[in-house]
């Protein structure tokens, strides 16, 4: 740890192409969690992700995992939760209840990585328009979801959960559709898993995802979320 550049509150990051190869991606510690540096951390191709006994460490991996939202796998099983309309599918509506049902204990871990700083720090991005949510509810209760950030055209996925069987599936389906709506060329989704390569996640390169943020997170045709329906049409 101590061989890690250390940040202080404002801090530039250090070019991403200087990140360890192992633990992969491993770029720097310190500075803080301000909505300033999250915006250039992302911007940058950069991820907080820290234990809570730990200090801030940033990471950007090579490669990394992404996902088209044209090219997201739908199974015939999901195919068809996804037809029963089963969840009702809403949009920033419950963005506060998502990241805390995300930070919840798993079965395959005793702790989170999405502290209370953590959680609050997203929050406030929400409320300033960065942060969004898709949100599953099954007979008014929320039971699935996820949230990320959106810079310019570019969706930066940070968790999911679901409590009821396929309901974060049905959340990715709909942001990818809601992506293609609108153009998004890329959803990131940071450190490969085999959840989302069922979905069709796929790793490239630093190179070519610093294409896509080079390209895409200034874009002119930046989403505008606060002109989408807080309830998303059926599938």
């Amino acid at each position: 740890m101590s061989s890690l550049p250390w940040l202080e509150a404002g801090d530039p990051f250090p070019d991403i192409d200087q990140a360890l190869s192992d633990p992969n991606g491993l770029l720097a510690a310190g500075a803080s969690l301000t909505s300033r540096q999250l915006i250039k951390a992302y911007s940058a191709g950069i991820f907080p992700w820290y234990e809570a006994d730990q200090p801030i460490l940033w990471w950007s991996p090579n490669p990394r995992s992404v996902l088209l939202p044209d090219q997201l796998k739908i199974s015939r099983s999901l195919r068809k939760k996804l037809r029963s309309n089963e969840f009702t599918v809403s949009l920033d509506t419950q963005f506060d209840k998502v990241i805390a049902a995300c930070a919840g204990p798993r079965t395959y871990s005793d702790g989170t990585w999405i502290t209370t700083d953590m959680y609050n720090a997203y929050v406030k991005l929400h409320q300033q328009g960065y942060a969004h949510s898709i949100e599953c509810s099954f007979e008014g209760e929320l039971v699935g979801g996820l949230y990320g950030l959106s810079l310019g055209s570019l969706f930066f996925g940070e968790s999911m959960f679901h409590y009821r069987t396929d309901a974060s599936k049905v959340a990715m389906a709909y942001l990818c559709r809601l992506m293609t709506e609108l153009n998004c060329p890329l959803i990131d989704c940071q450190v490969e898993n085999d959840h989302l390569n069922s979905l069709g996640a796929v790793n490239i390169s630093r190179r070519a995802f610093r294409g896509y943020l080079s390209q895409y997170v200034d874009s002119d045709h930046a989403i505008d979320w606060s002109t989408l329906p807080s309830v998303l049409s059926p599938w």
